[in-house]
């Protein structure tokens, strides 16, 4: 199967606020519905940051669909954790399906498992026991969001920001086993240009295997998508080859909250503005499928 229309496009709003809260994005909706955003991308920093059932409102009166990022800081484990830490992460994931399947969000999508910037020597065996710990902790959560019509999309992450899966065949070992209608992969092209020989290739595997669940899109820089070296021509080919047909989400973050900017290692301005980030993105990936 193939296809090679646009696919929506929506803007993470992490792009300009951290943490995600009403107030701020009752300012941010309308201005994506003007810009021609077909998604806003709704990270979940705390449960209840922002109301789900406002939200679903407010983005149904602006034509705006939406999806959901689980974010994993200092204290949010899978592996390698205490059961009380995995039994309360599992509950933050569950909180998440939740928002998600209020807002009409088929797809939760991040890092899963550790949280962002843990990381620790694995050796072969120890690595297929922490796949063996997350496979059973991610399944009660894949049960209960499948049963919600939402997908759980784990995304590998860079080598700087986890030891545990930086690729797409890491993460496809990873969630062997599960259900691949309620577990795929979440592909980043920040995370894909440094870990991956071919990020083309990459997306051709998590979707061969029936796994692309999610992908975000940004310069490798973190800028707006083309203002970069990408192949962004070799990756339209792949999505559409492997017959992808959910959201390209312009991922970014602002780097007015001091925590998200370290942990993003946002030190410089990469774009002219915020706003053009999203604006000059956008406009690349319509003129891309054009």
């Amino acid at each position: 199967m193939t296809t090679t229309s646009c696919p929506p496009i929506g803007a993470n709003t992490w792009i300009w606020v951290s943490p995600l809260t009403d107030q701020a994005l009752a300012a941010l909706a309308p201005q994506l519905a003007a810009w021609g955003f077909d998604v806003a991308e709704l990270p979940v920093e705390g449960l209840g940051d922002w109301d789900p059932s406002r939200t679903a409102e407010l983005l149904d009166g602006l034509g705006l669909g939406a999806t959901v990022c689980a974010v994993m800081p200092p204290g949010r484990e899978l592996v390698a954790a205490s059961p009380s830490v995995v039994a309360d992460t599992q509950d933050y994931l569950r909180g998440c399906v939740d928002a998600a399947a209020a807002v009409g969000s088929g797809v939760v999508a991040g890092p899963m498992y550790a949280s962002v910037g843990r990381t620790w020597r694995l050796s072969v065996a120890e690595r297929s026991m922490a796949g063996a710990s997350l496979r059973a902790a991610l399944a009660p959560v894949a049960e209960y969001a499948g049963a919600r019509g939402v997908r759980l999309g784990v995304e590998p992450l860079n080598r700087y920001e986890t030891s545990l899966v930086n690729t797409v065949e890491q993460g496809l070992e990873m969630i062997d086993g599960l259900p691949a209608e309620t577990v795929g992969l979440a592909l980043d092209t920040y995370h894909l240009n440094i870990e991956e020989q071919s990020p083309a290739a990459a997306v051709r595997l998590a979707g061969s295997e029936g796994r692309l669940a999610h992908v975000q899109v940004c310069a490798n820089d973190r800028g707006a998508p083309g203002a970069d070296h990408m192949d962004w021509v070799a990756l339209r080919s792949a999505l559409s080859d492997v017959g992808y047909a959910g959201p390209l989400c312009i991922e970014s973050f602002t780097a007015d909250n001091e925590t998200i900017a370290t942990a993003a290692s946002i030190w410089r301005p990469l774009a002219r503005s915020q706003d053009a980030i999203a604006t000059d993105g956008l406009a690349f990936l319509r003129s891309l499928y054009a």
